[in-house]
Parts: C-alpha cells; structure tokens; sequence
C-alpha cells in the first residue's frame, strides 16, 4: 500500500519572517519617552499653577500707569513676607480664597504703602503721602493723590495688616476708604499674591516694574 502523502510543504524563508527593523524600534521608543516626558511636564505646570502660582487679569484702571486694564501678571504668595512698593492682589471675601472669589466682592490688586506698625498721612492738597513722617517718592503714580475718602488721618496701620493704594491715585478705591476694610486697613491673610511678572500683552512680557 502506498503511504498518501499529499500534505503541502511550506518551506519557511528567513527574510520572509525578518524581524522589525532596530531603526524603527528605536524612534518608536524614542516618541514614546518624549510623550511621558510631555506629560511629565504638563503636570508639573498644572501642579505649580494650582499651588505656587496663580494668573490674574487686571480689571480697572486704578493701577494705571503700572498695570493696564486686561493685562495679566503672575501672582504668588510662595514665603511671602509683604513689604512696602510691592503690588499684591487682595481677596475680599471671609475665606481669602480664588474659588469663593465670586461670592463676595472680586479681588483687588493695589500697591502696599505701610505695614504693620507704620504712621500714613497723606496732603490731600499737595497730594503727597508720607510714612513716619517721610515723604514718599513715588514714580510709579499717574496722579497726585489728591482724592479723599472716609479715613481721617494720620493712621497707624494695625498688626497683622498693610495700607494700600493703587497707582491711579484719583480713580482707585483703596486704604482711603473704609470700604476697603476695617479703617482702611488689610488683613495681610487675604493677600492672595504677589505680581512679580507680566505675561500678556506678550510685548510687555517681564518683570513688573515697582
């Protein structure tokens, strides 16, 4: 008898199951570590913006010529220790914080004049401010401060707080008012900030002059 035998015979050739090509591996790894480190790094803006930084929009014209109406800046509060000349954004509501920001009044952004434990008085007719008694060179100001409000002075500022005015000195409401605060003053706690940098328009991106 004879052995049927009809099976077909593949005959296997190497370069027919030839591995991928090193090259190809290589650049596919290759985007694969870029697409992590991406990743990586967007989560790490994401984390600092969230944490260590914040964006404000300017809104208003009290901080003119400095800062102008819709420009943005950088803020921060990172071991911030406030001090005269610094620009700061103030939260007016209880809870000092940018996710109840909407419930109260919105923030403010001014320029700390005094902190704690320093005389302001202030010539409504020269228009000029002083601190203990020294009179303030104040560069940065687009007018005399020549509007008056409901504070009284002289004033010492309180612990714990700052006195603030914004660079607009007749159209900003500020530590000239009571509406601001307490006697004008503000609670250092609902410092939200400080601008150190601006970011838009993009022509003016830099430090924020003070």
């Amino acid at each position: 008898m004879e052995e049927n035998n009809n099976c077909d015979i593949i005959d296997f050739k190497e370069d027919e199951i030839a591995e991928e090509p090193l090259e190809k591996k290589q650049f596919k790894k290759d985007v694969f570590d870029w697409v992590e480190i991406l990743v990586h790094a967007i989560l790490a803006v994401v984390l600092c913006f969230s944490f260590l930084f914040r964006i404000a929009t300017i809104d208003g014209e009290s901080m003119t010529n400095t800062l102008q109406n819709g420009e943005k800046v950088i803020i921060t509060n990172l071991a911030y220790e406030p001090k005269a000349g610094d620009i700061v954004v103030i939260s007016r509501n209880r809870e000092n914080s940018v996710y109840t920001a909407n419930v109260g009044n919105k923030p403010i952004i001014k320029r700390i004049i005094a902190t704690e434990g320093q005389t302001v008085d202030i010539d409504f007719e020269k228009g000029v401010v002083y601190v203990d008694g020294v009179a303030l060179e104040e560069g940065y100001t687009r007018t005399p401060t020549n509007l008056k409000y409901d504070i009284d002075f002289p004033v010492r500022v309180d612990e714990g707080c700052v006195f603030v005015l914004g660079d607009n000195r007749n159209n900003s409401l500020d530590s000239r008012s009571s509406q601001i605060g307490d006697y004008g003053m503000i609670d250092t706690r609902y410092i939200l900030g400080h601008a150190v940098c601006r970011i838009f328009p993009f022509d003016k991106i830099g430090k924020i002059d003070e």
